[in-house]
């Protein structure tokens, strides 16, 4: 398997320095003031996040005089934010009072003792019940213990340009059965509607988890048999025919030229281009991605597309042969966690408390087009209107998949993210890729694997 070439140590010592002087310092000796590190978007005219932490800060701050909250953004792609926080999470100097950690990287970071328990808040918070037990799993370690609080989930599908598929001779109701069906949509659109990306699926080692995840493992979960990891053995899986399957269709999309060019489907942005260009500009016809897309396009956003909903169609993901349920998701979603090493653990969760209010917490899943982990805002029929597609991702979750979060599993996701890329740009052979991905697998999970 080709490996991309590692980066220099230099530049690893400044990514390091740019971590810690990204925080202006840790949480410090002030005992009335949070410190909340968060992943800023690389758009510049996205600011979800940001506006709804400020919101945040002024409702905190009213409502615990003398008391502050210091916002601290990471301005970086998710690999680069996931290197930078870790960085900033290994010394009281640097380490914020309260981190938003994605829930593939939690158990890395409960592994290494980056952060701390919050059994002991939750216990006494009356909130917590509100919130469905697989979203409580999703930050729940081995030793029991939950170490994040969710602020929402997510589920994947495929969206598609109708008036694309209308030029095509597409169906403006189209519904896949299988990957084939999702593939011959795309060579249609090849032959009618030249000029235009007939599919996106995300690849390669530069897009990171959004590659594992949007692309891989929503392949690889609907291929039957096969997954990631054997719960019963407790062991990762080699060798498997899904695994080849699911890098063959990779393959199958770049070599027949149904994606992007490679060079542009190997760019860090290319999620930022899809959403931001690519479909608003009516130049993609499918996009196998996720169901918070909206929110670059919501007023304000920067990339306001009122139209969105008119103009794009909602189907699920095939399994690869139809076989039931017939339909594929994967779910993440990111959680509100206390750095170990914090100087303020406390405030930092009276803050959580603030966010996580069934009111905020609405006002987050709307505005981060979100799917609600708590009970009482997914029955409340504002939030089910509140946005069109909420009920078609919302309804997702019954045939969605987890990844396993194991402290393996982000070496794991690189390993994919190579075999990936070297499909792609033709360097591999399906074969040669999935024997460096088992060589590679063996190698970060320490000989825990089963041969399928």
């Amino acid at each position: 398997m080709r490996r991309p070439t590692p980066v220099p140590l230099i530049l690893a010592s400044l990514l390091a320095a740019s971590a810690l002087t990204a925080c202006g310092g840790g949480s410090g000796s002030d005992s009335d003031t949070v410190k909340v590190s968060y992943k800023q978007s690389m758009d510049n005219k996205v600011r979800v996040m940001d506006n709804y932490l400020a919101d945040m800060k002024k409702q905190f701050e009213k409502d615990h005089p003398g008391k502050k909250v210091e916002l601290v953004p990471i301005k970086a792609p998710d690999s680069e934010y996931y290197t930078k926080l870790q960085q900033m999470l290994r010394s009281p100097k640097t380490a914020p009072d309260l981190v938003y950690e994605d829930t593939f990287l939690i158990n890395s970071d409960i592994t290494s003792g980056y952060l701390k328990p919050l059994d002991d808040y939750l216990e006494k918070w009356k909130d917590w019940d509100q919130f469905v037990d697989t979203a409580k799993a999703a930050a729940k370690a081995e030793d029991g213990k939950t170490y994040g609080v969710p602020d929402g989930t997510d589920t994947r599908g495929l969206w598609f340009s109708k008036d694309i598929f209308k030029k095509a001779g597409l169906p403006a109701d189209w519904q896949p059965k299988t990957w084939d069906d999702v593939l011959e949509a795309a060579r249609t659109v090849k032959k009618k509607v030249p000029g235009t990306i007939p599919l996106n699926v995300y690849t390669g080692k530069p897009g990171g988890e959004q590659s594992a995840m949007q692309g891989f493992e929503m392949l690889l979960y609907g291929t039957g048999a096969d997954p990631l990891y054997d719960p019963k053995q407790k062991k990762w899986v080699a060798g498997s025919k899904g695994f080849k399957d699911s890098l063959k269709f990779v393959e199958t999309v770049y070599k027949e030229k149904l994606g992007p060019e490679v060079s542009d489907a190997l760019d860090p942005n290319i999620g930022t281009t899809v959403r931001g260009s690519l479909l608003p500009k009516g130049k993609l016809a499918i996009n196998l991605d996720g169901s918070w897309l909206p929110q670059d396009w919501i007023e304000g956003s920067g990339h306001e597309w009122p139209e969105w909903s008119k103009e794009l169609g909602l189907a699920a993901m095939p399994t690869q042969n139809g076989d039931a349920p017939g339909k594929v998701s994967m779910s993440g979603g990111w959680t509100w966690a206390i750095p170990d090493k914090a100087s303020n653990p406390d405030l930092a969760f009276d803050f959580i408390e603030t966010m996580q209010t069934k009111e905020n917490a609405q006002k987050w899943y709307i505005a981060n087009s979100g799917i609600a982990v708590r009970k009482d805002v997914a029955e409340d029929p504002e939030y089910v209107k509140a946005q069109p597609g909420i009920k078609f991702f919302t309804d997702l979750v019954e045939s969605t998949h987890y990844r396993p979060a194991y402290p393996a599993y982000p070496k794991v996701s690189t390993a994919i993210q190579e075999a990936m890329e070297s499909v792609t740009t033709g360097d591999s052979s399906v074969d040669e890729a999935a024997k460096g991905y088992d060589e590679e697998l063996e190698s970060v999970t320490d000989g825990e694997v089963v041969k399928k």
